[in-house]
């Protein structure tokens, strides 16, 4: 994988291949791969240091090192529902009751597994894993894979910079009455579970922004931004406001029947995408469940 740039300056700015690279969100970590596992930095096709000072109109190009499969990540070859995918990412759609990546309750055939799979198959140049954004066991939706180190480190970074727009849907018990809020309440882990969040005045900052989109007798239908991640966050926060999501039998009633798991569903995700310098938008359809939960609610 080659990525290249030409390099843009003032007339008499003094710049330093080390300082452009730094501006590109180029790691140290990226940088020693580079150097020592294979890859290559040049500028104008002339190996070079990254104290090498550059001029105006250079061409600086950057090949990443091969990144072999792990050892210890089984494949599968289970569906994978797969909405984008381009040189860089691959975007797709998680069913529930799918765990994201493996642990020791779930060690094979989670969405990371599904992902190996599928790229040993097409026999990608790269075949390392990287995981950029995950969602919870029974929670569906747009997930994001990077193809590669960079690709992963430009995506964090976005993440960092909150320049990644993630919208979900979801339906709630109980009519919520305002058309648009902001839950701005601390998260931390509860006291008596390893698994269990809480609100909790010495927790991390968690602010969920939400709009209603639906009011039916006995459920709401929201659309969802979440401007911090914290695990369980949009579950956690609509349980603290007296409207957990349907479904939930963690935070909320464990004997509704309407679904068999929290209706809650990652339905788009926006971003400029780093290296074509366009906005990108994955959509991921409301699943079957939740529409027959919609036309149930309806009824």
């Amino acid at each position: 994988m080659e990525i290249e740039w030409t390099v843009t300056k003032e007339e008499n700015e003094t710049l330093l291949l080390k300082s452009f690279l730094k501006q590109q969100h180029i790691s140290k970590r990226i940088l020693s791969k580079v150097k020592f596992q294979g890859g290559s930095l040049k500028v104008n096709d002339q190996a070079v240091r990254v104290r090498e000072e550059l001029n105006q109109g250079d061409r600086v190009s950057l090949v990443l090192p091969k990144e072999d499969g792990s050892q210890q990540l089984n494949s599968s070859h289970e569906n994978l529902d797969i909405i984008y995918e381009d040189e860089h990412y691959i975007f797709i759609n998680k069913i529930s009751n799918v765990a994201s990546v493996p642990s020791s309750l779930y060690p094979d055939h989670t969405v990371a597994n599904r992902i190996k799979g599928y790229i040993e198959r097409k026999d990608y140049f790269h075949q390392t894993i990287h995981t950029v954004s995950r969602l919870d066991k029974d929670t569906s939706g747009v997930m994001i894979f990077a193809k590669h180190t960079l690709a992963h480190s430009f995506m964090d970074q976005l993440f960092k910079e909150k320049k990644v727009y993630k919208e979900y849907i979801a339906f709630a018990e109980g009519t919520i009455e305002s058309l648009h809020g902001l839950i701005d309440e601390p998260i931390t882990r509860a006291e008596d579970s390893i698994i269990k969040r809480e609100v909790h005045p010495d927790g991390k900052v968690s602010r969920t922004e939400y709009w209603v989109m639906d009011r039916f007798e006995k459920a709401t239908k929201i659309k969802i931004q979440l401007h911090t991640g914290r695990t369980h966050q949009i579950r956690v926060h609509f349980a603290h406001i007296g409207h957990p999501l349907l479904g939930d039998s963690l935070y909320g009633n464990e004997k509704q029947e309407l679904i068999k798991r929290q209706a809650l569903h990652c339905h788009k995700i926006r971003f400029m995408h780093p290296f074509f310098k366009k906005e990108v938008t994955v959509h991921a359809p409301l699943p079957q469940d939740m529409e027959q939960l919609q036309l149930t609610l309806k009824k």
